[in-house]
């Protein structure tokens, strides 16, 4: 089946509409032609309302319904509409904005007890910001700014969804600064005359992120899989405080094959047998099993989002190896 065609929740074809995806950028020069978001730190979801009932689809096209029962309102809010929503399913945090952090807590459960129980404890919320089918209608071919006043048309405002404000004629600056403010991923441009593209990622819409940087101390290595195996897979690290080296996460994005082979060089002198972290944040079990330790010597800058609460990097990527910087010299940056 065509992907660009829309068929109502759970009848055929849903399965293989994806969400559109955007691609990274910087702001643009004229903000006159894009509307503005926060990008929201989640699960997008497709979300599929017909007939009193919910079918949120995740990015890879499964069925993500049963984990977030808590969502199911959402039908009952869209006043009979048989709809197809793209969104974002969020936690969040205790400064009332979405918390990546917290929403792992609801991921990945499958036990019902468990699901009833955590959606107690720790709920979720759908953010719509955008609608592609109205009671069989295809919204494909509309302008942004056309579907985007459909959705807003809907009134999806309740305990558990809401559809976030688009910044139309706002400076992309200052809602960027706002992201920032509140430590969220970043904003999102989209082309008021954009039509909707399923599974493409277009330059339409543009991901505009909040990026922190880093020096860290490499402790270890997890090694590569596959014909990379020979090679590092993703480098473990840390930064020192007063009880030592403190485990701060691993990073496993940014390298070249070029680089790997550089660092597979520089760290395999340096083994040896066990962790050089301390006892203050434990090395997560997947980590101590497979890695390879070495002496904390080398000293590498990362690009990151954001620390999260329990002293970790969040989506690190490699930018380089600073040989300015002594190890013990490298501390958490405020």
């Amino acid at each position: 089946m065509d992907r660009r065609k829309v068929a109502p929740a759970g009848g055929q074809g849903w399965q293989t509409l994806r969400p559109m995806l955007a691609v990274g950028g910087e702001l643009p020069a004229d903000d006159a032609p894009w509307a503005y978001e926060m990008k929201w730190d989640g699960i997008r979801a497709l979300a599929h309302v017909q007939s009193g009932q919910v079918m949120l689809v995740s990015r890879t096209g499964r069925d993500v319904s049963a984990t977030y029962p808590e969502l199911q309102g959402l039908a009952g809010a869209a006043a009979e509409h048989q709809v197809i929503l793209d969104g974002e399913i969020v936690a969040f945090g205790p400064d009332g904005w979405p918390s990546f952090e917290v929403l792992q807590q609801r991921m990945n459960v499958s036990a019902p007890g468990q699901i009833r129980q955590l959606a107690a404890e720790v709920s979720v919320s759908y953010l719509a910001f955008d609608v592609l089918s109205v009671d069989g209608e295809s919204l494909l071919d509309r302008p942004y700014r056309a579907r985007r006043q459909r959705l807003e048309d809907l009134g999806l405002e309740g305990p558990h969804w809401q559809t976030p404000p688009a910044f139309i004629g706002a400076s992309g600056a200052d809602i960027r600064a706002v992201s920032r403010q509140h430590s969220l991923e970043g904003i999102m441009a989209k082309r008021l005359e954009s039509r909707y593209e399923p599974g493409k990622r277009t330059s339409s819409w543009r991901k505009i992120k909040n990026v922190f940087r880093q020096e860290v101390v490499v402790g270890g290595w997890k090694p590569g899989e596959g014909t990379r195996a020979s090679l590092i897979g993703s480098l473990i690290v840390g930064v020192y405080d007063k009880d030592g080296l403190v485990y701060a996460g691993h990073v496993g994005t940014g390298f070249t094959n070029e680089t790997l082979q550089l660092l597979t060089a520089r760290l395999a002198p340096l083994r040896r047998p066990t962790s050089p972290f301390g006892s203050t944040v434990p090395v997560p079990p997947e980590h101590a099993r497979a890695a390879v330790w070495v002496e904390p010597e080398l000293v590498i800058e990362v690009a990151f989002a954001l620390w999260t609460s329990s002293g970790r990097l969040r989506a690190a990527s490699y930018l380089g190896i600073r040989t300015d910087k002594e190890p013990t010299e490298v501390v958490r940056e405020q």
